[in-house]
């Protein structure tokens, strides 16, 4: 085969890929508008409030590992204690840090070593013991300290320890909307399926102002790391996993805040310790076991902004996160690789699986790919440059126009950034994102990649510069 044929040959196949994975997009696009206009729809004369006075909402058992968190940890706690819930617990396992997480977590919240029977439902490392408050005020806290074994090894220890049918995992340094716990359950609520698992909105808490525990003021972060990302979970949130949920196709919940059937996460085994990508590995695992059961059953979606966390500020640490996300999509899309093109598993075997391999996984291998072959036409193949420029503003121009319909739809939807300063900002990030933001994660995802072929199964440090908070005196 000579020389123009190959570049022909490649030249259909990058262009169909392009065509595709913008096609992809913009039908996301339609259907996250669809399900957000119906949950607004939905929600415009209710309220929680009546929940909770509810006799029957489900009892939950918040999770939330801590490793080498000191910074934030007992700030977070207070989030959690002060959530509008009738029936909840509240489960931190110390992950054998390093820092004074315990110490601080043991001071401030006055507690004690208590008699607790540990009985190993999913098998983890060695517990050394649970904590509980001797101050009544904070009866329904338990800490438990064990060995380091990483966070899918920590939840399984809070399995294991929590005495309620829902669970929710969370990260400890998120704080979460005092109404959280009532918004995620209601898929639990009002389905008539068996729901195993239910997920919210993440939000970006970096310079919002935090006190008592209650984020209480939004606000943009200064840096342009921190907005990308801003602008990267409105593409991923409202406008994939919306769309996904739209069509009963969801593969991930976010780690940071799901909520989880106990029963059914223990029938699958719970968290896989083995695996970087612990959340999205077990999602696919829980619909896996519930279809090859063939049991019906939901996974719910709350579009609200539940949840807010701090993201990176450097880009060592982003590249780290980027890195360790590559390495658990490529580790659940193989273990699971049955479910690929299967009809057997519906739309998860025949739309999600194989979306996720080629536009998720693959993306920025191709991309990666692209880049060099672009170079390589326009040295040895006398490419015009005045065609290939023509085809980096189209390129550029949809990624624009597709985060400025991420930035609408939140202004559509629930306006956390009502200043308009703050939006002419966004809409700047918007402009500059793909030409710094978005070459730099996809770097970290090849990087990802060859980790991946190296066998590095490590997550790498992720440390907190600390969120914005105001302590007011008591």
């Amino acid at each position: 085969m000579e020389l123009y044929q190959i570049v022909e040959i490649a030249n259909w196949l990058f262009l169909i890929f392009g065509i595709v994975i913008c096609l992809g997009y913009t039908l996301a696009a339609i259907f996250s508008f669809l399900e957000i206009r119906d949950y607004k729809r939905r929600i415009r004369f209710q309220t929680e409030t009546p929940l909770l006075q509810s006799s029957d909402l489900p009892s939950v058992s918040i999770l939330a590992p801590a490793f080498n968190e000191e910074t934030n940890v007992t700030e977070n706690v207070r989030s959690l204690l002060n959530l509008n819930y009738p029936n909840f617990e509240i489960v931190i396992i110390n992950d054998g840090s390093k820092d004074r997480t315990l110490e601080k977590l043991i001071k401030k919240y006055d507690l004690e070593p208590d008699k607790f029977y540990y009985h190993q439902f999913v098998p983890t490392k060695e517990v050394r013991g649970v904590y509980r408050s001797k101050n009544k005020s904070f009866k329904n806290l338990k800490v438990i300290d064990k060995e380091n074994g990483g966070k899918a090894d920590a939840l399984n220890a809070g399995i294991n320890c929590a005495d309620h049918e829902i669970i929710c995992c969370i990260d400890v340094d998120c704080v979460l909307q005092q109404d959280a716990l009532l918004k995620l359950i209601k898929p639990f609520l009002d389905s008539e399926e068996k729901v195993i698992a239910s997920g919210g909105i993440i939000r970006v808490a970096n310079n919002c102002i935090i006190e008592d525990g209650r984020l209480v003021d939004i606000k943009l972060p200064d840096t342009f790391l921190a907005r990308a990302q801003i602008i990267e979970y409105f593409r991923a949130f409202l406008m994939g996993r919306m769309a996904w949920s739209h069509l009963d196709g969801l593969l991930l919940i976010s780690g940071a805040f799901g909520m989880f059937d106990k029963e059914t996460v223990i029938e699958a085994g719970g968290y896989d310790a083995s695996t970087v990508g612990e959340d999205m590995e077990l999602l696919v695992r829980m619909r896996r076991m519930m279809r090859e059961q063939k049991q019906k059953y939901r996974v719910g979606f709350v579009p609200d902004p539940l949840c807010w966390t701090e993201v990176p500020q450097s880009w060592k640490i982003l590249h780290r996160q980027r890195n360790r996300w590559t390495r658990g999509t490529a580790e659940t899309l193989y273990i699971h690789r049955k479910m690929l093109f299967n009809p057997k598993y519906k739309v998860l075997g025949m739309l999600s699986v194989p979306y996720w391999l080629f536009f998720e996984w693959m993306a920025p291998l191709i991309e990666f790919l692209g880049i060099f072959y672009v170079f390589f036409l326009l040295f040895f193949s006398g490419i015009d440059p005045v065609v290939y420029l023509i085809f980096f503003i189209t390129v550029y121009s949809f990624a624009v126009l597709f985060s400025i319909t991420a930035l609408f739809f939140e202004e559509y939807s629930f306006q956390q950034y009502k200043k308009p300063k703050y939006i002419l900002k966004l809409l700047a990030t918007i402009i500059v994102e793909p030409l710094f933001f978005h070459p730099f994660v996809m770097f970290a995802a090849v990087k990802g990649n060859i980790d991946l072929l190296r066998g590095k199964k490590k997550w790498g440090t992720m440390q907190r510069t600390g969120l914005n908070r105001q302590e007011q005196s008591t």
